[in-house]
C-alpha cells in the first residue's frame, strides 16, 4: 500500500484507513500516535507540488497491463520516439517500473547517469526534445536487484515526478510495470491533480493474458483513470516471404478485439509479430526509424495518430 509507512509493523492498515493508529497490529508502532490524531488522513502535499510541478505538462499518458511480458516497454519508447519524430514537440518518458527497469536498454541509454542541478534531477536525452528518466540510471550496473517494499517505491515515484527537471512538455508518457499494485496507485495519486489523459492498455491475443488485462482495467474504473484505448501486441506473424499470418498466440477467447467490444473500449490496432522490434530493443534503437516501411510499424503509427487525436479532442 502507498501509505503504509517503511517501519510499520506487518499488518499495518495504512496511515489514511479509519483503523490508523487504533487497530491491535498499531501497538507499539513508532507512528501510532501520529496516525490516532487523525493527522496522516490530510492529502499528501507532495500532490500539489507534482501538480504545480507538471502544470507546464500538456498530455499524460500512463501505459499499463495487468500481464507482464505483453511489450509496455516496447510500446511506451515507440510512442516516445513516434511523438518525438515531430521536432516541435517536446516529449518525455518516465520508467516507473522500480524492479524492472528496460527502459535505459530499449532507449539506447545503458550507463547513463542522472545529474543534479538547482532545479532538480536533470533527466537523460536521447534527442533534443526526448528525455527520459528510470531508477535504471541510479544503479551501478544493469544486472543490480532493486528489493524495495511499497514505501520505498512510492518515494521514488514522488522524486520523479516532483524533483525532476521536465520543462514544458508536449508530452509525458509513463511505463508501469504489471499489476494493479503500489507503483499503480502512487502514480495515480500522485498525478490526481494534473488531468491526466488516460492509459493505453496492453495486451497479446492469448485468454492468459486478456485474463489479467481486465483486472487493469478494472482498477482504472475503480481510480476514474480514463482508457484511451486498447494495444494488442503479438498479433499474428506475417511471414517476410510467403506473406501469410501464422497466429503464434491464438486468441482463443476472441483475443483483444472482442474484449474491447464487450467492454465498450476502443481497439487502438493490433501490432504483428516481428523479430526485429525485439532486436530494435535489444540494440537501444527506434523500429520505426529502422524499418518505418513494415507492417509493424504501419500499425504503430495509426495507434500513434489515434492518440494524439484523442489528447487533442480530450484538450
Amino acid at each position: 500500500m502507498a501509505d503504509v509507512p517503511e517501519n510499520a509493523p506487518e499488518h499495518c492498515p495504512g496511515t489514511s484507513s479509519e483503523e490508523a493508529g487504533k487497530s491491535a497490529s498499531c501497538q507499539g508502532c513508532p507512528n501510532q500516535q501520529l496516525c490516532a490524531s487523525g493527522a496522516t488522513k490530510a492529502p499528501d502535499p507532495a500532490i500539489e507540488e507534482i501538480g504545480e510541478k507538471l502544470s507546464v505538462v500538456k498530455h499524460k499518458i500512463l501505459v499499463l497491463s495487468g500481464k507482464g511480458g505483453v511489450g509496455k516497454s516496447t510500446f511506451s519508447a515507440h510512442l516516445a520516439h513516434a511523438l518525438a519524430s515531430d521536432s516541435t514537440k517536446e516529449v518525455a518518458l518516465l520508467d516507473v517500473d522500480i524492479c524492472g527497469p528496460s527502459i535505459p536498454r530499449i532507449m539506447g541509454l545503458e550507463g547513463e547517469q542522472v545529474h543534479q542541478s538547482g532545479s532538480g534531477w536533470s533527466p537523460v536525452y536521447v534527442d533534443d526534445n526526448l528525455a527520459v528518466m528510470s531508477i535504471g540510471f541510479l544503479l551501478s550496473s544493469p544486472d543490480d536487484a532493486v528489493i524495495w517494499r511499497g514505501p520505498k517505491k512510492n518515494g521514488m515515484i514522488k522524486q520523479f515526478l516532483r524533483d525532476v527537471d521536465w520543462g514544458q512538455l508536449d508530452y509525458l508518457v509513463v511505463d508501469t510495470p504489471p499489476g494493479t499494485s503500489d507503483e499503480h496507485l502512487s502514480i495515480v495519486q500522485y498525478l490526481s491533480s494534473t488531468n491526466v489523459d488516460g492509459a493505453v492498455i496492453i495486451t497479446t491475443p492469448q485468454e492468459v493474458s486478456l485474463q489479467d488485462v481486465r483486472k487493469e482495467i478494472r482498477f482504472c474504473q475503480k481510480v476514474k483513470l480514463p482508457i484511451i484505448g486498447v494495444v494488442e501486441n503479438m498479433s499474428g506473424f506475417v511471414c517476410p516471404k510467403c506473406k501469410n499470418t501464422s497466429h503464434i498466440f491464438p486468441p482463443s477467447s476472441g483475443g483483444a478485439e472482442k474484449m474491447c467490444a464487450d467492454l465498450n473500449l476502443p481497439l487502438l490496432g493490433k501490432v504483428p509479430l516481428d523479430p526485429r522490434i525485439g532486436r530494435s530493443c535489444d540494440e537501444g534503437k527506434s523500429f520505426l526509424q529502422e524499418v518505418p516501411d513494415s507492417p509493424a510499424a504501419e500499425v504503430y503509427r495509426r495507434i500513434v495518430q489515434s492518440i494524439q487525436d484523442y489528447c487533442s479532442n480530450a484538450t
